[in-house]
């Protein structure tokens, strides 16, 4: 996953609508709101119960056995809960020129709709455990519980409350990414942006028209880690400052400023730069900002062999999955 960078990015303006159909060229300002909760309640149970689930697969590294199989897991999943499934396959070239046999999972809740909203994470692990305190364990693979697994975990818990109700009036596109932590390992000395994100890179290349609307995408990234902060993220703020503004104002009004300050973190590589270079989708990047942690500013357990399942907190789950409720619920 994606290195803290503070190189300038280059991006062409994007214009985009809201429900009100206005354009959004105003100033990315804080308007204090009141604790407002809107829609229904997110179990944090039922997301950490799938986080759980994907984890006992294993290490979910590409081209493996427990990849493909918590990959059909995913997949039914959503198509459990009433969703339409498309799986974008293709081989993709890893930094070191392996051939990565990549799975997009695509799931479409209620197509007809003429605006969606994109959800999006990824869902592969880390294979190298490389930012790990102990060198040995850095040709070991990342059970991933919360850089991977929690992501997916809170789309699935949206899906199935989705499937319960008949009051929301948009589209949801769930988007599981595959092939993004192949990234260059630390241990090479080498940095290459382009090695991350390769299965949001091809979603990008290939994206199309559709028929709908697709108003803003939210990206999921680490989203069940202990002592979770999450900054508004800068790459973000420089994509689609008004979606940002929109979801922290929805964080607070659901009860979870604590969760989001409104404040800023890093400049981020994340699957959300080639939604927004490649795809147009004004995208924003939910992710955690440890700035005083000395292991990773995202976290002690980052690309570690302790991202496991012991260091996952429901609160932290509940804070994202009902903050995305009430970006859904009030459009």
């Amino acid at each position: 996953m994606r290195f803290n960078t503070f190189a300038i990015v280059s991006m062409a303006a994007v214009i985009f609508f809201l429900c009100t159909g206005s354009s959004c060229n105003k100033k990315n300002k804080y308007v204090p709101v009141e604790e407002n909760p809107t829609g229904p309640q997110f179990e944090a149970d039922s997301a950490f119960a799938f986080c759980h689930q994907q984890c006992a697969f294993g290490p979910r590294v590409m081209n493996s056995s427990a990849h493909d199989e918590c990959g059909k897991w995913i997949a039914a999943k959503f198509e459990s809960y009433g969703c339409e499934v498309e799986l974008q396959e293709a081989t993709l070239q890893g930094y070191d020129g392996t051939a990565l046999k990549s799975t997009n999972i695509v799931a479409h809740y209620q197509p007809e709709k003429a605006r969606h909203i994109l959800l999006c994470a990824h869902w592969d692990s880390r294979p190298w455990a490389d930012n790990d305190p102990d060198s040995t364990n850095w040709r070991t693979p990342v059970l991933a519980a919360n850089d991977g697994a929690s992501g997916v975990a809170v789309m699935l818990e949206v899906a199935r409350l989705l499937e319960q109700t008949d009051s929301l009036d948009i589209g949801v596109d769930f988007v599981c990414f595959d092939a993004e932590d192949w990234g260059v390992p630390q241990w090479t000395r080498r940095s290459d942006e382009n090695s991350w994100a390769l299965g949001a890179q091809y979603w990008a290349d290939h994206y199309t028209d559709t028929p709908y609307q697709t108003l803003f995408g939210i990206l999921l990234d680490m989203v069940g880690g202990q002592g979770a902060q999450f900054y508004q993220e800068r790459m973000s703020l420089r994509f689609a400052p008004q979606v940002v503004s929109h979801v922290w104002q929805a964080a607070h009004a659901a009860g979870y400023s604590s969760y989001f300050p409104m404040s800023q973190g890093g400049f981020i590589t994340d699957d959300h730069i080639p939604v927004n270079e490649k795809a147009g989708i004004p995208t924003i990047d939910i992710i955690p900002y440890y700035p005083d942690c000395e292991a990773s500013s995202f976290g002690p357990t980052w690309h570690t062999v302790n991202d496991d399942m012991s260091h996952i907190d429901k609160n932290t789950l509940k804070a994202v999955g009902q903050t995305v409720i009430q970006v859904l619920f009030t459009l």
